[in-house]
Order: structure tokens, then C-alpha cells, then sequence
């Protein structure tokens, strides 16, 4: 048993979101081999709820309060210290002060960094050995918002995506080892970064799949004459405010020509103005929820889930919890690839307005198809997306250090 800092930009808890999701499976695996010091933010005060589920992982903890407003304007003096804007944002003398603390009172084996902007801490670690778990190559995330926005904010994204570029690769170098989301996400970076080649690997997601199961009984939120469409996540992450509005305006008209019943259900947290627009005009039959206490009722009685991100990094949490509670899933190529699902057997894959009109025609025509494709989904989670079998690949790497490690 090693004693590790884990380093968290968000507090992993609840899961509610891709990156919780991630970060708090892999906590709950870290903490059954090992004595687990978090430091972490808390951005969103009604996760202040959630602290005392996530101390019974820890032998202790460090959460700092982070205000996103102010938090935007402490990482404009990247453009000072011509450094990537991603990284003042999260820095903190709390956690700077709480690491010190810990590594003089505490025999600290090592540290585990969950997202490149955590990494910042590695300079306080003095020569701690560290896995870092990007999930994401954030720095393509950021080119590929340049091509999508007119100046000045394609600028600042191409400004973001090379300076941030410049640091992963000065992380990959640091750390003993490094983790992305999946095999394509892992050579895209070392084809950028070629001396990292060797450092990096592919830890994919999971999906806990007897929590998101067809077997649950949940009652419907739904009006009985309602033909739902949904589209679950965080709605104050752009490529999902992208994704919803482009969906309300240029596939669901089409689909509600057909079917008046049809309302297209946009499920998530802090939903953008964008997105609340969508919802002015009941004549749309756009509905958007904000928070939810559980979303599987919104999933379980979808008649299909939807999942048009136009930008799309790694593997999608939401469309796992989709496939896994046998639902069928329209989706963009970019969500679908990454999960190496059979196109128009285990789910369906559209890239313009009239492809998703006819798939998701195809769907509310046939309940027949729905339900197979939906029995081919959750049989292929079951099959490939256990977390247990994805984060036991960081184990090797931390077992190495040798003084805590079993007998294979």
C-alpha cells in the first residue's frame, strides 16, 4: 500500500459529468490499494453537500473554494507571463501550503495528477514520482475551437492550444508515466510530442453498468403523449451548448414535421443562455431541464438519445450510459469512433442534419430496430467498458516503485 497525493481540479464527486465521472471512478480505485491525500476545488457550492462522501476515501484532504469568476480573471495574466490561460485559473497558495504540509508529515510515495492544468503542482513535488492522467489532449480541444470562432476569439484559442502544447509536453517529460482516454487521443499526442513516445498510454473510461441498467424501474418524467429525443451533459460545456442548438435548429424542426409529438429533451446541469433560449418558444419542443437529481429516468424512457456533438474529445461518458441502459444512440462520428461500437448494429452514426433526420426516423418507425440496436449496446459496455478493467492499467506503472508492491 502506497501513500499517494491525487490531485483533482474538480471535486470528484458527484459523478455528474465526464470529467467527475473519470476523476471519481478512478479515486474509488486509487483508495482500495492505497491511502489517498486529495487536493482539489470545490465550483460549484452545492457539491459542498458532497464532502463527506468523498472523505471515506481519504486519509485527508485539501479543497479549495474557487469562484469561476474570478478564477477567469486571475488566468488572464497568462497573457503577462505568456503562458497558457488554463493554468493561473487553477493555481491556489492553499494547495501549495497543504502539498508542503503533507509530504513533511506524511511519507508520500508519490502522486497521481488528474488533467494537464493539475500538473502545474509537479513543480512542488520535488522529485516525487508522478502519473498524470490528461484524459484529453486539451491543447487540440483548443485548436479545434480556433476554427469554429472569428477573432478575437479564434485568436486566443490558437494562442491557447500552442502554449498549452508547449506545456503537456514539458509534462509528459516530468511524469513517470502519462494516460489518455483512448488509443487515437494517445498517438495525436505523440505524434505532436515524438519524445514522449514511450511515456504515454491509452487508460480508457468505464461505465458502471449495473447503476445504468434497463433493469432499474423508474418511473417515467415524461408527458404520455411525448416522443422524446434526449440529449444528456453538462450544458455549460461549449461543444454541448454547440451540439444542443445546433440540433434545435437544424434537425428537429425536420423530425417535428413528421411527428408533432416529438419534444427534444436537453438534460443537464447550468444550462447556457444559449441553450435556454432554445426553450422560449414552446412551439419549438425544445425542454431544457438544468439539474437533475438522477438522469436515468431521462434516458431509460427516451424513444431515442441523441448525441450530435460537433467537437467531441475521447470517449463520451454520456453515450456509454446511453448504450449501457440499451438504449439506441444517434451519434456524431466524433462520439462514436472513439468507442469502437458497431455502426448501425450496437449504435448509429450521422454528420448532417438529414442524416440524423433519417436515422432517427428509421428508430421511431421501428421499435423493433430501437430495441435490438439498444440490446447490441449495452451487450458491447458489457463486454469491453468495465472501469475495474481500464484503471487497473495505472496499477503496474505505481506498483514499479517496488516498497508497497504484492506478489503478481
Amino acid at each position: 500500500m502506497a501513500k499517494l497525493l491525487y490531485l483533482v481540479h474538480r471535486l470528484p464527486y458527484p459523478p455528474n459529468k465526464g470529467d467527475k465521472v473519470r476523476s471519481y471512478h478512478l479515486l474509488k480505485h486509487l483508495a482500495q490499494q492505497h491511502q489517498i491525500y486529495l487536493g482539489s476545488f470545490i465550483d460549484d457550492p452545492a457539491d459542498e453537500a458532497c464532502l463527506e462522501t468523498v472523505k471515506r476515501f481519504c486519509a485527508d484532504m485539501y479543497i479549495g473554494r474557487l469562484s469561476p469568476r474570478l478564477a477567469k480573471l486571475r488566468s488572464l495574466t497568462g497573457l503577462l507571463t505568456g503562458e497558457a490561460l488554463s493554468l493561473p485559473y487553477y493555481r491556489d497558495a492553499g494547495l501549495r501550503a497543504w502539498i508542503k504540509t503533507i509530504r513533511a508529515t506524511q511519507a508520500i510515495d508519490g502522486a497521481v495528477i488528474f488533467s494537464s492544468v493539475m500538473a502545474d503542482y509537479i513543480g512542488d513535488m520535488d522529485h516525487l514520482p508522478t502519473w498524470v492522467d490528461f484524459v484529453d489532449m486539451d491543447s487540440a480541444k483548443w485548436a479545434e475551437y480556433a476554427t469554429t470562432h472569428r477573432r478575437p476569439m479564434s485568436w486566443i484559442y490558437q494562442r491557447e492550444s500552442q502554449k498549452l502544447l508547449q506545456y503537456e509536453r514539458q509534462v509528459a517529460q516530468q511524469a513517470r508515466h502519462s494516460f489518455f482516454v483512448t488509443g487515437a487521443e494517445t498517438s495525436l499526442f505523440e505524434n505532436a510530442a515524438p519524445e514522449a513516445v514511450g511515456r504515454v498510454s491509452a487508460m480508457s473510461n468505464g461505465v458502471d453498468a449495473d447503476f445504468f441498467s434497463p433493469a432499474h424501474k423508474l418511473a417515467s418524467p415524461y408527458a404520455q403523449d411525448e416522443i422524446p429525443l434526449v440529449f444528456t451533459g453538462a450544458m455549460d460545456y461549449w461543444p454541448n451548448v454547440d451540439a444542443a442548438v445546433w440540433f434545435a435548429q437544424n434537425v428537429l424542426p425536420a423530425v417535428r414535421q413528421q411527428r408533432l409529438g416529438v419534444r427534444f429533451y436537453v438534460v443537464g446541469r447550468s444550462p447556457d443562455a444559449a441553450v435556454l433560449a432554445l426553450a422560449a418558444d414552446p412551439a419549438a419542443g425544445v425542454v431544457v431541464t438544468g439539474t437533475v437529481a438522477d438522469v436515468r429516468p431521462y434516458i431509460a424512457h427516451a424513444a431515442v438519445v441523441v448525441a450530435p456533438l460537433r467537437i467531441a474529445r475521447g470517449i463520451q461518458n454520456k453515450v456509454l450510459e446511453a448504450m449501457a441502459m440499451a438504449k439506441a444512440v444517434v451519434a456524431s462520428a466524433t462520439c462514436a469512433e472513439p468507442i469502437a461500437a458497431e455502426v448501425g448494429t450496437e449504435i448509429l452514426c450521422a454528420t448532417t442534419a438529414e442524416g440524423y433526420l433519417g436515422q432517427i426516423n428509421a428508430l421511431l418507425t421501428s421499435a423493433d430496430v430501437a430495441e435490438r440496436i439498444g440490446a447490441a449496446a449495452r451487450s458491447k459496455v458489457l463486454a469491453r467498458y468495465s472501469w475495474q478493467a481500464h484503471l487497473s492499467q495505472i496499477d503496474h506503472f505505481i506498483e514499479e516503485r517496488g516498497a508497497w508492491a504484492r506478489p503478481i
